[in-house]
């Protein structure tokens, strides 16, 4: 069973975010030894193995925040990355679908976003060319990303994983992070396999950068708080309904994108995802609770502020994740033909949502330092598009902060 004892930098999660910022560290200072501790016995088991497999192009945004600047410039390193692993991928495009005249406004928003973002071949649609694009979906307008597409998530960041190994770095799986002790010339992680005493830390933990952060020393502010996204897929027969990725114009107020149709790249049809809140942080089914992940949730002021103010977008996820035909509804504002019997159902993921001390979900990418360590505090989609321009990020930050 492999430990490490000792080592220059250690870098918590072995999602995506862990194994990119490992191996732009190998890349960049090729003498650190570096190791990955990876509480689980694979790789890339949470958000990086649960999700929708889209890459953003970078529309969504506020133009200037970590979210822009990294997605956009994510999605084009992630293509070439992928093309140069023959990592299953496709450009196949979005199309942003506005089903009334109450939702233009919304959508000349994400148009200026988009153009400002400098998202590329960005272009208006109006209802005959959504027709063109999508021939079994219907709006008044729309926007088309031809920038948008898919990828296999899971199989970049296996990639990224030997590209650290093939330098000498290592990836050391079953070795959850318990403690954290910060000295004065180095930092102890305690792990379910004993400790490792490094120079210095990167957390990526996802839905445990919370945890470790305050462990570390860091203010509890924001806390991670999991919302479990549930997605049908289309039976094959209706596959056809769909030709790449299908959106509606989503509420501007809030981190998530709504009821959307997308092709996987394993060839299904996706619907979804809903964005209830969930039992526990790895909630992948609902029978799975976690007394402690409910009590954080719940003693957290922010929790209650949140509820307050969004309980009616809370009431209406609730009916998307109980009753089925609600779900495929809201779906078939804007692809009209869908069907309940067309739907089977598919897997379902937990974004690890960080959500501030006075209630606002935090809507960009968020990173912090404590004594001899960085953390990723908030890095929900599009984290995984943009990963090799975040890792970039960290390593810059790191090698700014850190004494090597």
């Amino acid at each position: 069973m492999m430990t490490i004892d000792r080592c220059d930098v250690a870098i918590v999660g072995g999602g995506i975010l862990g194994l990119a910022v490992a191996r732009e560290l190998t890349r960049v200072l090729p003498a650190l030894s570096l190791c990955v501790l990876e509480r689980e016995s694979e790789i890339a088991t949470h958000q990086t193995g649960h999700n929708s497999g889209v890459v953003h192009a970078g529309i969504y945004y506020v133009p200037g925040s970590l979210k822009a600047r990294l997605c956009v410039a994510g999605a084009r390193e992630l293509y070439a990355y992928c093309a140069e692993r023959a990592i299953p991928f496709e450009q196949c495009g979005k199309t942003i679908v506005a089903t009334d005249a109450s939702e233009l406004d919304r959508l000349d928003e994400l148009e200026r976003r988009g153009r400002a973002n400098e998202v590329p071949r960005l272009r208006r649609l109006d209802a005959e060319g959504i027709c063109e694009l999508e021939p079994h979906a219907v709006g008044v307008a729309g926007l088309h990303s031809p920038a948008t597409g898919i990828a296999s998530f899971p199989a970049v960041a296996r990639a990224y994983a030997q590209d650290v190994t093939g330098a000498g770095a290592a990836v050391v799986t079953g070795c959850e992070v318990l403690g954290v002790r910060p000295g004065a010339r180095s930092v102890v992680l305690e792990h379910s396999r004993g400790s490792t005493e490094a120079g210095h830390a990167i957390f990526c933990a996802g839905a445990w950068a919370d945890r470790l952060a305050v462990a570390a020393g860091a203010d509890p502010d924001p806390r991670i708080v999991p919302f479990r996204g549930a997605y049908l897929r289309l039976r094959p027969e209706r596959a056809g309904l769909v030709r790449s990725l299908i959106y509606p114009v989503p509420d501007p107020r809030l981190p998530f994108l709504g009821v959307h149709l997308t092709k996987h790249i394993d060839g299904d049809v996706l619907i979804g995802p809903t964005a209830l809140l969930a039992g526990a942080r790895d909630a992948y089914s609902l029978s799975r609770v976690r007394g402690r992940d409910v009590l954080d949730t719940l003693t957290w002021p922010g929790s209650w502020r949140m509820f307050a103010h969004w309980w009616r977008q809370g009431v209406s996820e609730l009916r998307h994740a109980a009753i089925r035909s609600e779900f495929v509804r809201a779906a078939a504002r804007y692809v009209p033909e869908l069907r309940v019997e067309d739907v089977a159902p598919s897997f379902a993921g937990v974004r690890a949502q960080a959500l501030a001390r006075d209630g606002r979900l935090v809507d960009d990418f968020v990173f912090s330092a404590t004594s001899r360590a960085l953390h990723v505090r908030n890095a929900p989609s599009p984290a995984a598009t943009s990963s090799l321009a975040i890792a970039r990020h960290v390593v810059e930050r790191a090698r700014e902060a850190f004494e090597w």
